[in-house]
């Protein structure tokens, strides 16, 4: 880390210094759907990055130096779905561990006859419960070109941790009330039915396929980390296909 972002360490109980205006206006730059946000939300979020650096501590793997500009960048894209929430979403963990690119993960699975596979599945981002959160910075740094296509790893990987929040990667975070959780499961799941029937008609029969991104249909975890993504990043086209899930996001992030 340097310059700026390094003043910050050791200073946990103290005021965050503001961003540096040139580096605040580089990845406002850099990443539009920032510049899109009200003025004030804009200037909320500023501040909110200010802490969320504070009580984050980054790491390069494979060599990687994270630059001050790698960090404010990585952090404003994180704190876009808690600007009304609050910091206390990401307080089961430290560690941020930025790749240069995607990273190779050691998987296991055992099959119908029960025999056990080994293999590698390449990721440009996890998340994991209590633990840390980790990126390519690569496909970070891609993030304002994707958000036409409604991609965005770092969202993706912070609705993630979101949604562990209650321990459970199932797709639906923490709510208030049964009320509440059955209101997010009528609205949801229709939604991701309709979504994973999409894709399969795409894939086995060549219809059009969607335009969010497929990976949606692994499972209602992914789908949820993959919809916030596109209500984040490209609300207009997302709402266009999911009107029902952008009231119900709206509701959920306040965003309205």
């Amino acid at each position: 880390m340097l310059n700026w972002l390094q003043s910050l360490l050791g200073l946990p109980g103290a005021q965050p210094k503001a961003i540096p205006e040139a580096l605040w206006q580089h990845t406002l730059k850099r990443y539009p759907f920032l510049a899109r946000l009200s003025a004030a939300d804009r200037q909320a979020l500023r501040a909110l990055v200010g802490r969320f650096l504070q009580r984050k501590e980054f790491t390069g793997a494979h060599g990687l130096l994270v630059t001050d500009e790698m960090a404010v960048a990585i952090a404003a894209q994180a704190c876009v779905p808690v600007l009304r929430l609050g910091l206390g979403w990401y307080d089961d963990f430290t560690g941020i561990v930025v790749h240069p690119g995607a990273m190779l993960a050691r998987r296991k699975t055992t099959d119908s006859a029960g025999v056990v596979h080994d293999y590698k599945e390449a990721l440009l981002g996890e998340a994991m419960h209590g633990g840390p959160v980790t990126l390519s910075w690569q496909d970070v740094a891609a993030s304002g070109e994707l958000a036409e296509r409604g991609h965005n790893v770092v969202i993706h990987e912070f609705i993630h941790k979101i949604d562990m929040k209650d321990g459970a990667a199932d797709g639906c975070p923490p709510l208030p009330s049964r009320a509440a959780q059955a209101h997010w499961h009528d609205t949801m799941q229709p939604a991701y039915d309709r979504f994973c029937e999409q894709v399969a008609m795409a894939e086995r029969f060549g219809a059009e396929p969607p335009w969010l991104d497929a990976y949606g249909a692994s499972a209602p975890a992914e789908f949820f980390a993959v919809a916030c993504e596109a209500y984040f990043v490209n609300r207009e086209r997302f709402t266009a296909d999911f009107p029902a899930l952008t009231a119900l996001f709206d509701q959920f992030f306040k965003h309205k």
